[in-house]
């Protein structure tokens, strides 16, 4: 099919196909200890220039994940890709993946084909999701912030991925957007990025620098929700836990990328005796079931 992307022959073959691949990540969700998984096309969501393309991509990746998850429904939910940048095919899909699909949120990336999803242009796809009350999960796109000092030099994800995420979320926090659509669920990867170690610095600099900033970013930054994808390293996963609050992350694994022992880490780390026990109950078993509406 003539719908995907250049780069996404680096996700074949890691652990997220179907048959004896399924199999396979069912065994390793049971040695975890997870009983369900939300999927997600991210990073290779279907943006593309090209709106018919767009679409259709869009709409084939939608069926495959409400398809799966529709079959294994005790183990599986999914979030939608959308046709973006395209306003109306992407409220269309948006609509039919989560009223006909039964779809569990809206999966993007942190950027649009380069563009930073608080641009004017994108309002009506916040609009739509706060109408819904829906959930919204954002993912790095793997463009390396549009720098070449990541690019050139290697570092497109050990680096650039969590500058992503740390500028995507002072993006949303410095243009007001988890107070303007307060019933928007919105989930950051990775810790937040840099996020929780900047808070203070952010609080104490966004008056003079970003003075339109409706509400001080610690306050606006506990407004969303973060993966505890932070590579099984817990002073990163102490740091958030004492910035947003337990309350505020999620268990995530960025499966298939992280598999086998490093997906087991990815869940062991969050019991690692230096983590408040009730912190880790909350994380593990609690926060996710309660956000994304999961008995």
């Amino acid at each position: 099919m003539d719908l995907g992307k250049a780069d996404a022959d680096a996700a074949r073959g890691i652990g997220a196909g179907g048959g004896a691949e399924l199999d396979a990540r069912l065994r390793l969700m049971d040695r975890a200890g997870v009983g369900i998984q939300v999927l997600s096309a991210c990073p290779q969501v279907p943006y593309s220039e090209d709106r018919q393309k767009a679409a259709r991509a869009a709409s084939f990746v939608n069926d495959q994940y409400a398809e799966l998850a529709g079959s294994h429904r005790n183990r599986f939910r999914a979030f939608a890709a959308l046709p973006m940048p395209h306003l109306d095919d992407s409220v269309e899909e948006m609509r039919r993946a989560l009223d006909q699909l039964g779809m569990t949120g809206i999966a993007m990336n942190t950027t649009v084909l380069g563009h930073a999803l608080v641009e004017a242009d994108y309002g009506p796809i916040f609009a739509e999701l706060n109408s819904r009350n829906a959930v919204l999960y954002l993912h790095p796109a793997g463009n390396s912030a549009c720098s070449p000092l990541i690019g050139d030099y290697h570092l497109t994800w050990m680096v650039g991925a969590p500058v992503e995420d740390t500028i995507s979320t002072m993006h949303l926090i410095t243009h007001g957007i988890p107070a303007r659509y307060p019933n928007i669920k919105i989930i950051n990867s990775h810790l937040g990025g840099a996020l929780p170690m900047l808070l203070q610095r952010a609080d104490d600099q966004y008056r003079w620098e970003a003075p339109d900033t409706p509400e001080p970013p610690s306050v606006a930054a506990r407004r969303m929700w973060y993966d505890t994808v932070g590579h099984g390293h817990v002073p990163a996963l102490r740091c958030a836990i004492d910035s947003f609050g337990a309350d505020r992350l999620l268990l995530g694994t960025d499966f298939p990328y992280e598999n086998g022992d490093i997906f087991l880490r990815a869940v062991d780390y969050i019991n690692d005796a230096r983590i408040d026990t009730g912190a880790a109950q909350a994380i593990l078993d609690q926060n996710a079931s309660a956000l994304l509406g999961i008995g």
